[in-house]
């Protein structure tokens, strides 16, 4: 059986072909700049070099057509009836969904009314799956949301301390996003401690262009720090996270501003954008930091102090830490940052290996970078979002998924091994040997 799975943004269709028998991925893309001029797809397929290929995709449509046609042309698979499902990313579910849901009309209307609660993402999810149903409408398509891990907070952890009634009458709550790489990490981090999953408590930390934090207490989202929407948190690329709420209502009486301008100006001209004025990319933060640009280190500084406060807070929510994750692009590549983020957590009991954590730079193992003598394990624990997403689209299926406290996956095995890191790890210790002083394994 072969599994296509989907995440479609505004202008991006991200895709990923899995063979189920063989445990497999047979190929990876990305189609670019979808509604926009000079659009066209990267394609990585197995044993085979990258293919790039510009190609016109006015629509999402066209965007999923073209991944088709990649997919047969380049011989990845012969016919596209090998493939029996499609499995979609959808960041807002609002309170709906507690786990991954086949998709019909049904399941599209509440996708839909609760857009404005994501108006960033789940415009561009809807349309994704109706241009994949579109294209591929005699197969099951499966919808994984980012919010549905988080169903399990207590209503201290998601209520806000506003008139009740917004609650009632419109949903405003804390829903979280990033769920689905926490749900992988979290049962990982399980898996390399030797404990239940049930009996874990661990704080993990997704850091990307868009950051959230998660207090993960027996198993289950406890508390997270993104919110009704994905700007509220820690300080992100664009996005300011967590600030006065006064402050957009000062600067619009200042400036003018209009809502809609307000909102774009937090979500997209904010962040470490906004105080450097300039970047977003953490690499080139650190350049022009080490040149001497001082806003570019204070961005750092107001970057790794907002995780560490989160990370205390978090401690004394959940009172016991089994470990602390670090994931996504950021937390998996990004040595400079993870060294300024656990610098201040001594006092804390959480030490780490400043040599171990400058080897920690691949995606191609889970790395163990804490002291010796350090109270609590500190792991990067490279995120596979897309695993979940198939693995819940093939048991949707089946008719065996279920929630996650009801339903084991395949990479909660001691014995789990994905394929494509396995030969990439090989091939980075080939490189540099000392890479197996911070390859983490099952207790």
């Amino acid at each position: 059986m072969v599994i296509l799975t989907l995440n479609c943004g505004s202008s991006s269709a991200k895709y990923q072909l899995y063979d189920w028998e063989a445990r497999d991925i047979l190929a990876v893309g990305v189609v670019e700049r979808v509604t926009m001029d000079g659009s066209f797809i990267s394609h990585k397929a197995k044993g085979k070099d990258e293919y790039t290929e510009k190609h016109p995709c006015p629509d999402h449509t066209e965007a999923v057509n073209l991944i088709i046609k990649t997919l047969t042309g380049t011989g990845v698979i012969s016919d596209m009836s090998l493939i029996k499902v499609v499995g979609h990313r959808v960041v807002h579910g609002g309170d709906k969904f507690t786990k991954s849901v086949i998709v019909d009309d049904a399941t599209l209307k509440v996708f839909d009314e609760v857009r404005d609660l994501g108006p960033l993402h789940n415009p561009a999810n809807i349309m994704g799956i109706a241009a994949a149903k579109k294209v591929l409408p005699d197969i099951p398509h499966c919808a994984t949301m980012d919010t549905a891990w988080h169903q399990t907070m207590p209503p201290e952890s998601y209520l806000y301390a506003v008139p009740y009634e917004w609650y009632e009458k419109y949903s405003v709550r804390r829903y979280g996003f990033h769920g689905t790489s926490f749900l992988y990490t979290a049962k990982r981090a399980a898996v390399l401690l030797g404990k239940d999953p049930f009996k874990t408590n661990l704080i993990i930390c997704h850091l990307g262009n868009g950051s959230s934090i998660n207090a993960v207490k027996d198993g289950c989202s406890f508390d997270t720090s993104m919110g009704l929407t994905p700007l509220e948190g820690l300080v992100m690329g664009t996005r300011s996270g967590d600030g006065d709420l006064a402050v957009p209502f000062y600067v619009m009486k200042k400036t003018g501003m209009s809502p809609a301008e307000m909102e774009t100006a937090l979500n997209k001209q904010s962040g470490l954008l906004g105080i450097t004025g300039k970047y977003t990319d953490r690499r080139d933060i650190q350049t022009a930091a080490q040149a001497g640009d001082k806003r570019a280190a204070l961005a750092q500084d107001i970057e790794s102090y907002r995780v560490r406060k989160y990370i205390g807070a978090y401690m004394a929510a959940l009172g016991r830490v089994d470990a602390l994750v670090l994931t996504a692009g950021v937390g998996e590549f990004a040595a400079f940052i993870r060294s300024k983020i656990l610098e201040g957590l001594k006092p804390l009991g959480i030490k780490y290996d400043p040599s171990k954590n400058e080897l920690a730079k691949t995606r191609n193992t889970e790395s163990l970078i804490s002291a010796s003598d350090s109270a609590i394990p500190v792991f990067v624990i490279p995120t596979d979002e897309e695993l979940v997403m198939t693995e819940d689209a093939h048991a949707l299926l089946e008719g065996s998924y279920d929630i996650h406290t009801r339903f084991t996956y395949s990479f909660q095995s001691r014995d789990y091994v994905n394929k494509g890191r396995a030969e990439g790890l090989k091939a980075d210790l080939a490189k540099n040997p000392k890479l197996a002083e911070i390859v983490a394994r099952p207790q």
